[in-house]
């Protein structure tokens, strides 16, 4: 720490080419939190049951594999099951095809293994009895201006009704309320009933997209998941149970390998980086050759000088990623609440923040080894000579 004073004027030497540059690794480091929360967001969820109160039954080949609706009785025999309900993806637009609308399919206990959705008895009742009824939540209902009573027509974006056309009429019925622990995104559904919407599609198959199940107890829930999956075993409709996050996780993943998508993104940004660094480190420790020369004069060894030109290309790199990922910190969730649960950005947890600082050092080396070592190999008399 005896030499920070010396490492810092040196960073800031020609202040407005430092400033660019850390204006450029803020930027690669905001983005970096951000599209970490979002890999985090679609690829989370645990595959251990142990613990869980509800299961979600899906077919092993794909989640766009129907499953029968015979099973439902079958699941809802095995002992430690308290319900079963299900549902199906809906895929409805309003208006314009931009206004997109978390829609499905469900039966009436479907509504009771969700303990997210607050509905009052009169709501149920009134769902119940409304063939074309929907029940949407209290923020998308806000973010359209609906109202209880109201006819909304959706459009379907895979399944058109069996007289050819793509719009659905629906009756709100009740605007549902969340539990205060629900996840982001659970007050912006819209809920209509299976058997309305499996009786009108031209795809008609009496088949179910998948299965919820609550327990009586989350002791159950492995035992329980091997005797749902032994149900179907060997059939032409095998099962996977897993936990809702799994499930939600797995449904994200048909969008495509987001993972991946991120990783190939971040490394785009990330070796620009360190061209865009390496020069600037490159640019600095050319302009101080005299100087370096007189450190050495003066006593500085040459691992001194290595250490202190590394020591100013990762301060570099820490100054612009941690003030980067403050922002992304602040940015994600402010995005998640500003777009009322549509962007689901989990905050920036501690081995976010673990691995992005392990980058900063890294990258931090990989642009200052070279012009550290130039340093390092100095000769005196040529650098003070200009040679």
């Amino acid at each position: 720490m005896k030499y920070f004073q010396l490492v810092w004027s040196a960073l800031f030497r020609r202040k407005t080419r430092t400033i660019f540059t850390l204006i450029s690794i803020i930027a690669a480091f905001l983005l970096f939190g951000l599209l970490n929360a979002v890999r985090v967001a679609f690829t989370s969820g645990s595959d251990s049951l142990a613990g869980n109160e509800r299961l979600v039954v899906a077919s092993r080949f794909s989640i766009m594999t129907g499953l029968p609706e015979s099973l439902k009785a079958r699941i809802a025999n095995i002992p430690g099951v308290e319900g079963v309900g299900h549902e199906n993806w809906f895929g409805g637009v309003y208006q314009d095809p931009k206004n997109f609308v978390f829609s499905f399919a469900v039966d009436g206990e479907y509504l009771a293994t969700n303990p997210d959705i607050l509905l009052t008895p009169g709501q149920r009742q009134k769902f119940a009895q409304t063939q074309d009824g929907a029940l949407v939540g209290e923020a998308l209902a806000a973010r359209y201006h609906w109202k209880v009573g109201q006819q909304i027509p959706l459009q379907s974006t895979i399944f058109p009704r069996k007289n050819g056309d793509k719009t659905w009429p629906f009756t709100i019925v009740g605007i549902y309320k969340v539990s205060k622990d629900a996840p982001n995104g659970a007050d912006q559904m819209f809920f209509l009933h299976w058997k309305y919407f499996d009786e009108a599609n031209m795809y008609s198959s009496h088949e179910v997209g998948w299965y919820v199940v609550r327990l009586k107890s989350p002791k159950d829930a492995d035992k329980v998941a091997q005797a749902i999956d032994a149900l179907s075993a060997n059939s032409d409709h095998e099962t996977k149970t897993q936990t809702a996050n799994a499930f939600n996780a797995s449904f994200a993943k048909q969008i495509g390998n987001i993972g991946l998508i991120v990783e190939a993104i971040m490394a785009a940004v990330f070796f620009t980086l360190i061209l865009l660094t390496g020069n600037t480190m490159a640019q600095a420790v050319r302009e101080r050759i005299p100087e370096l020369a007189v450190l050495k004069t003066i006593g500085f060894s040459n691992r001194s000088v290595l250490a202190l030109v590394l020591a100013e290309a990762i301060l570099l790199l820490l100054i612009g990623g941690v003030i980067g990922m403050a922002i992304a910190s602040v940015l994600a969730p402010a995005l998640a609440k500003g777009s009322g649960g549509m962007i689901q950005l989990p905050p920036l947890g501690a081995s976010s923040w673990i691995e992005g600082v392990v980058l900063m050092i890294v990258i931090g080396i990989v642009v200052g080894v070279l012009p550290a070592l130039r340093g390092m190999r100095l000769k005196i008399v040529d650098a003070l000579a200009g040679r």
